[in-house]
């Protein structure tokens, strides 16, 4: 992985980050919080922490890397790709995407293979990303259940925004 990579990857986790916290800030989080059980808060509560954990466990990999500490570049890489998959399910989680269920089974397998790869690592900071993912993967998959159960798709497609046409 070279530089500008890293960058981007870096890049794409902030953004997905900061798109989240302005959300955040402008109160749209909290206006369904109607849902059952509050699944979908809670995962993407969840799902914003592991992003930031998986950040900042691939860049602490990174830095120790690049001082020469052996360190699995499958396991580095997992934890870029990781945050990339948590980032977006905060954010479809966010935007009532009605594909979040589908970001949020991709997000709990990514959790799964990434914690699964941090377990092994000798990095401390890797391995604290492990309460964390398990943690996401967890509620990802709880929400995707509780979803799949109510059959949201067919409650969100019926209404149409206004101002929204179908080209």
């Amino acid at each position: 992985m070279n530089r500008r990579e890293v960058l981007g990857a870096i890049g794409v986790g902030a953004a997905s980050l900061t798109a989240l916290s302005a959300r955040r800030a402008s109160g749209d989080e909290g206006e369904h919080a109607h849902e059952p059980g509050n699944e979908h808060q809670e995962c993407l509560k969840n799902c914003s922490e592991c992003a930031k954990t998986c950040d900042h466990a691939f860049h602490h990999a990174l830095l120790l890397l690049g001082e020469g500490k052996k360190i699995p570049a499958r396991t580095v890489q997992l934890l870029g790709d990781c945050a990339k998959f948590c980032g977006l399910s905060a954010c479809m989680i966010a935007d009532h995407s009605q594909l979040m269920d589908h970001s949020c089974a991709a997000c709990a397998e990514a959790c799964k293979k990434t914690a699964e790869a941090c377990e092994a690592c000798d990095v401390e900071a890797v391995k604290r990303a492990v309460k964390t993912l398990r943690e996401c993967e967890k509620s990802c998959r709880s929400m995707v259940a509780s979803m799949r159960g109510e059959h949201h798709h067919a409650a969100t497609t019926e209404s149409k925004p206004s101002g929204l046409t179908r080209q």
